[in-house]
């Protein structure tokens, strides 16, 4: 009977010992499972930082970009009145003696049009085209039929495009064909 007895012990030990090790295997299974759910999380928690600092960069790179365009449209406006200062004096001295004068003024005149250009500035050049608000300024019309109403016959100032944005509007004189209106009005 004591030799029962022992084996008994000896089961119910065996049974304690195997319940603490299932026990033990069970708690270790379940901190592994929760350090790889933390793992996971992390891993989520980098990429989305990742992408938030990669979607910052691009947009502090655009908002400098675009930082960068506005500095050189502001200058490029301070040059157009320039350039105007030039065409009116290139238009002044026609006089033979003035020639030599006016190759240095043209020779500077082309060289700031094609530093501008190289800017990314465009000239408008309008006459002969359709109007358009968006780039022309209209400055007086005149009634006619001898182009298709709407038309630009003449340009008054240049207008200019800096990277296709509309520094200053091109002031020019519009077609617009005679009505019966303006007829008996002139009468």
């Amino acid at each position: 009977m004591a030799a029962e007895r022992d084996n008994q012990d000896e089961k119910q030990r065996g049974a304690t010992e195997s319940d603490a090790m299932a026990t033990e295997n069970a708690r270790a299974d379940a901190d592994v499972m929760k350090l790889t759910a933390d793992l996971d999380d992390l891993r989520q928690t980098l990429l989305r930082r990742q992408a938030d600092f990669d979607n910052y960069r691009k947009r502090i790179e655009r908002e400098r970009l675009e930082e960068s365009k506005r500095a050189t449209a502001r200058v490029v406006e301070a040059l157009i009145p320039i350039v105007d200062g030039f065409e009116h004096a290139l238009a002044a001295h026609r006089e033979a003696e003035y020639e030599n004068y006016r190759k240095g003024f043209e020779l500077i005149y082309k060289q700031m049009l094609e530093n501008l250009a190289k800017l990314g500035v465009e000239r408008i050049e309008p006459v002969g085209q359709q109007f358009d608000p968006h780039q022309h300024q209209a400055m007086d019309r005149t009634e006619t039929t001898d182009k298709a109403d709407g038309t630009v016959l003449q340009v008054f100032q240049a207008g200019y495009l800096f990277n296709g944005r509309v520094l200053r509007p091109a002031m020019v004189r519009v077609a617009v064909h005679p009505t019966h209106a303006s007829k008996s009005l002139a009468n």
